[in-house]
Order: structure tokens, then sequence, then C-alpha cells
């Protein structure tokens, strides 16, 4: 075969290389800017041990995990944070009026706010099958370096925050849980954290 030949192919595989990496780009940026955003709020939750909450990160369920939950004095959360983008001009704003999230410019999505009460309720069932306890499990879905306007959505059984507002808005809750209730809720989550990851070995 003429070597011209080899090196169009060359220059033909190349070009699609090119193409495929120019096309994943936006992907590729999506899973490192969220996963950045998983990373910084947890080292955020990881402060909130000092008022007495346990912490934990990544609870692998059946088809999606829950990126963090705490257990403490105003109960037990599951928090699902979002690194959405932020617009290039115009104002950072997020506004939840209790049932969907709505950008400037965009369509209201319900979908975060789906997904966060099935976490909820998801690990509501799990705490309740291992311990015979009831509790209940509150949904928080925190939106890093973004604006939330939440005062339309103050009945909500969902908190849509930035990060630094949630330890506000635990502090404003009432004591739910005893030390001897977090201990409890704790210690069998944790038991279920390492049964599953004993499994995945």
């Amino acid at each position: 075969m003429p070597a011209w030949i080899w090196g169009v192919m060359a220059l033909c595989s190349l070009t699609f290389l090119i193409y495929r990496a120019f096309r994943a780009r936006p992907k590729i940026h999506a899973l490192l800017q969220g996963e950045a955003g998983e990373r910084a709020v947890g080292q955020y939750l990881e402060k909130l041990r000092t008022e007495g909450y346990e912490v934990f990160h990544d609870l692998i369920g059946e088809g999606f995990n829950v990126d963090h939950a705490i257990i403490g004095p105003a109960g037990v959360f599951t928090i699902e944070t979002k690194t959405w983008s932020k617009p290039a001009k115009g104002e950072t704003k997020i506004h939840f009026d209790g049932q969907s999230l709505t950008l400037p410019g965009q369509a209201a999505n319900r979908r975060p706010i789906i997904q966060a009460q099935a976490q909820a309720g998801w690990l509501q069932t799990l705490l309740h099958e291992s311990t015979g306890r009831e509790v209940k499990v509150r949904p928080v879905v925190l939106f890093p370096g973004w604006f939330v306007d939440n005062k339309q959505a103050r009945q909500s059984s969902v908190w849509v925050l930035n990060p630094k507002a949630l330890p506000k808005f635990l502090a404003h809750q009432s004591q739910k849980l005893s030390p001897e209730d977090i201990q409890l809720f704790s210690f069998h989550l944790s038991r279920w954290i390492r049964s599953e990851e004993s499994r995945s070995f």
C-alpha cells in the first residue's frame, strides 16, 4: 500500500479522535465540576461535627447514590449537591417555589426536587428497617456558588440552599434527636455502609 494512503488514513483517524474529544469536552467538564462541588460541600459539612452531627459521604444505593447524609440534633438529612454552570452574564439566582426550580430564562425544573425526595425516602426506609424506629428524613439540595431565592418555599419539606445557609437553617430547627438517637441511627447507617463496602470486594 502506498505511503500516502497510510498518511491519509492516519489523518482521518486523528481527525476523528479530535472530533470525539471535542464532543466529549462538555461531559468531562460537567463530571469534573460535579466531583469538585461534592468534595467542597463534603469538606464544608465536616464542620458540622462540632455541632453534634455525624456526617456520611457517598451512600451507594441500587442504581443511584446519595452525595451526603447528616444525622444530628435537628434530625436526619440527605444532601444532593448540584454544581450547575453559571450564566456568562446576568444574575446567578435560582428560584424555588416549593415544587420546582427556575433559572433566569429557563423553564421550571422539578427533577432535582424529585431526586432529593426519593433519596430521603430511601434512607428513611433503610433506617426504619435496620433500627425498627420511625425517623423523618428531610431532603436538602445544595447549589454552591448560587444565590437561592426560597421565600415562596418556607413550608416545603425540601430545603434548597446555598451551602453557607445550611448551618443557619439547622440552628433554627428544634431538637428532634437526642444524643442517644443520633448514636443509634449513626451506628446502623455506618454498619450498613461497611456491609455494602464488603460486598463490593
